[in-house]
């Protein structure tokens, strides 16, 4: 954006927006050309055929989300398993969090009919899905009351827990009766990695198709642009003589990631992110969220995938 680095061919216009702004323009109104796009409603539109974006593995936003379930403490909730039979709120059951969060608690018996889902603004009521879900039929999905938010049915003991890509306001605020269900994330999802290998990828970069038709250089282009954005951005973040974020202890965790998971451990192309892909579209299909299960390949651009070598 500050012009470091250049797309080729391209004279861009930027809109810096939040990614819920961003999915459902996207999504609703195919607003944009080139956009940020969430990995499991893309899945959905992709598998049904009626996707106006098409892919890019490029992925702006990856998280581990072992910091996604927050829970009423005074419930008797301390392990995974103690979510079952549990009313947990949601803001969209199919968002890329959740996806994952399902994923982890399938590791210790615990499967989405288990749960009573509640679907709702985490802030300001009425949220829906952004697109149409046919989930299978022991998947029970309620509406919060009119009125009713995530983080105040959390507040007060409407609902038992809450699962979502971002910290409902009843625990920014220090809620005496809101906390995590890992109290220690960091650990738990530094040992989930270790056994598999897996940094979940939220977001993608896509192109829409129409777009892309009049212009078949920009998959390429983008990729390779992108690719260079990131290792500038790496290289600033690793010069801690003038740290580039105000959050303390930056170099060491960057030493930790390193050690964890390799020196690319951000890495972008569907070769290096296959087993991460691949995991995430089994769960989205096991889920019922995607109508066929996807290959990997389905979700990009041909020319995305091949780079020139010297």
């Amino acid at each position: 954006m500050d012009g470091t680095v250049h797309i080729d061919g391209v004279d861009p216009v930027f809109s810096i927006l939040d990614p819920e702004e961003i999915f459902f323009r996207a999504f609703k109104y195919a607003d944009f050309d080139i956009c940020e796009l969430s990995l499991s409603s893309f899945t959905v539109k992709t598998a049904n055929d009626d996707c106006p974006y098409v892919g890019i593995p490029v992925f702006p936003s990856r998280a581990f989300r072992h910091t996604s379930v927050y829970i009423r403490t005074d419930r008797g909730i301390t392990r995974p398993v103690d979510l079952k039979g549990r009313r947990i709120g949601v803001p969209e059951y199919q968002l890329t969090a959740n996806v994952w969060v399902r994923a982890i608690l399938e590791e210790y018996g615990v499967r989405p009919a288990d749960i009573t889902w509640v679907r709702g603004g985490y802030e300001h009521p009425g949220r829906e899905e952004k697109i149409a879900l046919k989930l299978p039929p022991d998947v029970r999905l309620e509406s919060l009351p009119a009125g009713d938010t995530i983080s105040s049915a959390l507040a007060e003991g409407k609902i038992d827990a809450v699962i979502g890509p971002r910290a409902p306001s009843c625990f920014e605020q220090g809620h005496p009766q809101v906390g995590r269900l890992w109290t220690d994330p960091v650990a738990a999802a530094s040992e989930w990695y270790g056994r598999h290998r897996i940094f979940p990828i939220m977001h993608l970069l896509g192109i829409r198709k129409d777009v892309v038709e009049r212009y078949r250089y920009l998959p390429a282009a983008l990729f390779k642009a992108f690719e260079e954005a990131k290792s500038v951005a790496l290289a600033r973040l690793s010069n801690t003589a003038a740290t580039k974020v105000t959050l303390p202890f930056v170099e060491e965790r960057l030493q930790h990631a390193r050690a964890l998971m390799g020196n690319d451990f951000w890495s972008y192309g569907l070769q290096s992110n296959r087993h991460v892909l691949d995991s995430f579209l089994q769960a989205h299909h096991a889920q019922g969220l995607s109508s066929r299960r996807l290959t990997p390949e389905e979700l990009f651009h041909p020319a995305s995938l091949e780079v020139f070598q010297i």
